[in-house]
């Protein structure tokens, strides 16, 4: 992490949460970015509803200055041009401060070029985008998107979301997800975005995935309708799935969730995914005992009623947790 950003956030405050934002973005748009750098600016991002908040609203400002700014782009030496856009950063930066504390800035900044969606835990929202392509978002998923007559951009910050794309070659729609880029051509994909690693499942059309920067010696991967693609931080794969397991996969489209002959500790993982009151494994034993069956979605109690009544096993509830074991 840079000496910069590590001084911004030894501070307290709303200013200075500003100036550890600014240093973020300064070292993203300057700096050597590496996806380290991404993951630590996920993690600050994900502490606090005001690191987010704060970031966006400075992005938002950074991408409309650097607009205006480039019309006045003095033609000097490449030293002298970053030392330009530095001041655009923290003249945009400024921009933010003001529009924390009210005023003129405020209605400036609140027209930025990107929406933000998102759903609580549990919830789940179809969105029809400005060119016409639906996303639906699965439970705790924020999904940040750039549709104008150039850019077709949407960042799925964390959880799960369905696209139905329309099509137009002269703007390919790129979902941007962990350092890793999904582009259509022309497709209905889905796209899950873990703490982990990242799945990309293609229903129909054509994607191409490209890996982050961390998997460069990876070359770009076109689906075919069927195929996952797995990627983490070392490696990434792609395999063919049958429609029937993509289509499971997708229950929660309709508010269920189906396991067949599912590892119970993968089985609670995907639950806890939905509900505030989380399910717990006693031990791993328990956790290799297999499960099926369609389950609602918020319906917790259909599914220990079954690890009870049909697999013999104990549920206790312990504070704000739900026990099982054997």
């Amino acid at each position: 992490m840079s000496e910069s950003i590590q001084q911004a956030l030894n501070s307290a405050g709303a200013k200075d949460v500003t100036a550890c934002a600014t240093a973020w973005l300064e070292r993203r748009e300057f700096g050597e970015w590496s996806e380290k750098d991404q993951t630590e600016l996920d993690a600050w991002l994900a502490e606090s509803n005001a690191h987010r908040a704060t970031f966006w609203r400075l992005e938002a400002a950074w991408d409309r200055t650097h607009r205006l700014a480039a019309l006045r782009l003095p033609a000097s030496e490449p030293i002298a041009q970053k030392r330009f856009w530095r001041r655009v950063v923290r003249g945009a930066a400024t921009l933010a401060v003001i529009s924390i504390f009210g005023g003129a800035a405020t209605i400036y900044l609140t027209r930025p070029p990107e929406t933000i969606y998102s759903t609580p835990v549990g919830g789940r929202e179809i969105v029809t985008l400005a060119d016409g392509s639906q996303v639906e978002l699965n439970t705790d998923t924020i999904l940040r998107t750039r549709i104008d007559d150039s850019h077709r951009t949407v960042r799925l910050i964390q959880g799960e979301a369905y696209f139905e794309v329309v099509h137009d070659a002269a703007h390919p729609f790129s979902v941007l997800v962990a350092g890793h880029r999904v582009t259509d051509l022309g497709t209905k994909f889905v796209v899950r975005n873990d703490a982990d690693r990242v799945e990309v499942s293609l229903l129909d059309g054509r994607v191409r995935f490209d890996p982050a920067n961390s998997l460069a010696q990876k070359s770009s991967a076109i689906l075919a309708p069927g195929d996952v693609v797995v990627a983490t931080a070392a490696s990434m794969s792609v395999t063919k799935a049958e429609a029937s397991t993509i289509a499971a996969s997708l229950a929660w489209r309709r508010g269920m969730l189906i396991f067949n002959n599912t590892p119970l500790a993968d089985a609670v993982a995907e639950i806890n995914r939905y509900t505030s009151r989380k399910l717990v494994i006693a031990n791993d034993a328990t956790g290799r005992i297999e499960i099926g069956g369609t389950f609602p979605v918020n319906n917790v109690m259909a599914f220990t009623r079954v690890a009870r009544e049909l697999l013999g096993l104990r549920v206790e509830n312990r504070g704000d947790e739900t026990v099982i074991s054997r």
